[in-house]
């Protein structure tokens, strides 16, 4: 990374992100491996992981209008400082046997509500922090740097410190967001866009136009973002796309963790080591999404990405062997890094400066619409008919995804992220 020409905020930036995943990889198989000691009715599993998905549905949009409205690099550090302080009381209460399933729901709600701020101001700032023709590099190496640090560092490590003591993993995820507090406090400031929402013939508070004197209303600051995604082609195209997957993939990783105990017999300290996988695929994913874009455009290569990750959820639901099973998701996250790296370069690019944290917000929370549903959904039939089935389903969910995506017409206004190599 000092090699790299995007500059030392965009170092501080990534090294506060690759901090927070190095903790979210202990922490969260130490979540679902500690659900799963508390129980092992898939339902109440299920219920920890719909916790965390509704707060950015409830939340997401508000999250975006702060983002907006606040410096966005003191939001990321007051919301790295108090999920430190979250994390750290979880840990205390693991020590303490008083973590019960209820107390797992309720951090991951927390968690989760606090966390739309952070993505919605993180999405936000970094234009401002490269060159434009840098988004999809610096998206990629991004997501590529959390995947190395978190996953081969944090997952591996995940099952066996909390085979050591359970509080170990939760421990250190705190201590992670407090480094990544420090680091995002350190980015220099960034420049406040003209008007968070008033026109440009308004005037802000104490007669002076734009910046953080003018006031996001309520409803109109709230809804902006929706309203220039639902406008855009291939930004809402690609968010009803994503909400198809999320289903998919929401049904999938609330039912994993006993998939992989149970129906591939991966051993409780080795699960870790299994979804070590995911991170390999994701690095592998990330760092060849510029070019894969480069080479198809963006679109062509998102509906690509579609088709593959079908055949190796299909395939994942057909194994029952540990290793076929990391190789297929393996693949499947590979694809999810690629798409993701190229939606948020695509937005990134095309979205004014002071709209950015709206549109960001707007973006998830119509791509994560159907996520609890499919937890919910997950943890119903995998109490009925067990978690096996549950994955089938989830592949065939993808491959309707992708019929819809080939079928669907080609935008005029799809263009190649700028700067891809």
């Amino acid at each position: 990374m000092t090699a790299t020409p995007l500059g030392r905020d965009y170092r501080l930036l990534w090294s506060a992100a690759v901090s927070s995943r190095f903790g979210d990889a202990l922490r969260t198989p130490a979540l679902a491996l500690l659900a799963a000691t508390l129980t092992r009715d898939p339902r109440a599993i299920a219920a920890v992981t719909v916790a965390g998905q509704l707060p950015p549905l409830l939340f997401g949009l508000l999250g975006g209008v702060y983002a907006d409205r606040w410096d966005r690099r003191r939001a990321m550090a007051a919301v790295d400082g108090l999920r430190a302080v979250v994390v750290a009381a979880l840990a205390v209460l693991v020590a303490t046997d008083r973590a019960g399933v209820l107390v797992l729901a309720a951090t991951a709600a927390l968690l989760a509500t606090l966390g739309t701020l952070f993505d919605a101001a993180s999405f936000a700032v970094l234009p401002a922090l490269v060159p434009a023709a840098a988004l999809p590099t610096a998206n990629g190496r991004l997501q590529a740097g959390t995947a190395l640090a978190g996953g081969f560092l944090g997952a591996p490590l995940a099952g066996l410190l909390f085979a050591l003591a359970a509080p170990l993993p939760f421990t250190l995820d705190a201590l992670t967001f407090a480094a990544a507090a420090l680091l995002a406090r350190s980015l220099r400031p960034t420049p406040t866009p003209r008007s968070c929402s008033c026109r440009p013939d308004e005037l802000g508070e104490k007669g002076r136009f734009g910046g953080h004197n003018c006031k996001i209303g309520a409803t109109r600051g709230v809804w902006a973002g929706v309203r220039f995604v639902r406008g855009e082609a291939v930004l809402w195209r690609v968010a009803v796309l994503s909400a198809g997957t999320n289903l998919a993939i929401s049904a999938l990783m609330a039912v994993l963790v006993l998939y992989a105990l149970e129906v591939l017999r991966v051993p409780a300290a080795g699960y870790g080591l299994f979804m070590t996988a995911v991170v390999l695929g994701g690095l592998v994913g990330a760092l060849g999404a510029g070019r894969i874009a480069a080479r198809l455009g963006t679109v062509p290569a998102l509906r690509a990405v579609l088709a593959v990750q079908t055949v190796a959820l299909a395939g994942f639901a057909l194994v029952r062997q540990p290793v076929a099973g990391g190789f297929t998701l393996a693949v499947f996250a590979a694809g999810s890094t690629v798409w993701n790296s190229l939606w948020a370069a695509y937005g990134q690019g095309r979205v004014p400066p002071e709209l950015l944290g709206r549109v960001g917000a707007a973006q998830r929370v119509v791509a994560l619409l159907t996520a609890p549903v499919g937890a919910a959904l997950a943890g119903l039939a995998g109490a009925a008919y067990g978690v096996a089935p549950v994955v089938g389903a989830a592949a065939a969910v993808f491959a309707l995804v992708t019929l819809a995506a080939w079928r669907a017409p080609r935008s005029e206004r799809d263009a190649r992220p700028a700067g891809v190599a």
